[in-house]
């Protein structure tokens, strides 16, 4: 199953309405199919230009290792080396932190990726979250 772009497109509205509810910093978010590919993002007015790069760094890590944010801070946590060439591998696109998303359809396949970015990691993560479920996905933080 790939990622329509209808369901893309809610995941953003929800999230970013999430983010709007619990009164953080305006968010950027990206959906990621599984390959990698960006199929939507938006940037809240008032977020900084830049935050479409971190948004796809932590979207683009989870997809590409199979692992999400917070599983792939903890590698980098616990094994520094291994997320420095993973990174070199894919020339610094990877952010290892909460945020990206792994998002998987009903069976538990991989089907892309969310990353969120404009608030503390974790404030991003639920805000993905959110927008995920909203969408009838699952997401892996």
């Amino acid at each position: 199953m790939a990622i329509s772009l209808r369901k893309a497109r809610t995941i953003i509205r929800k999230a970013l309405d999430k983010g709007r509810e619990m009164d953080l910093k305006p968010l950027s978010v990206v959906v990621l199919d599984a390959g990698g590919h960006v199929q939507a993002f938006e940037r809240e007015d008032g977020a900084a230009p830049g935050r479409f790069a971190i948004a796809h760094g932590k979207a683009y890590g989870a997809v590409m290792l199979g692992m999400a944010g917070t599983a792939q801070m903890n590698r980098a946590e616990d094994q520094a080396y291994f997320m420095a060439a993973v990174n070199g591998v894919y020339g610094g696109q990877v952010i290892p932190v909460p945020g990206g998303v792994l998002l998987r359809d009903k069976k538990g396949a991989v089907i892309g990726a969310v990353g969120v970015t404009g608030d503390t990691s974790d404030n991003d993560a639920v805000a993905a979250l959110n927008g995920i479920e909203a969408a009838g996905l699952t997401g892996e933080i």
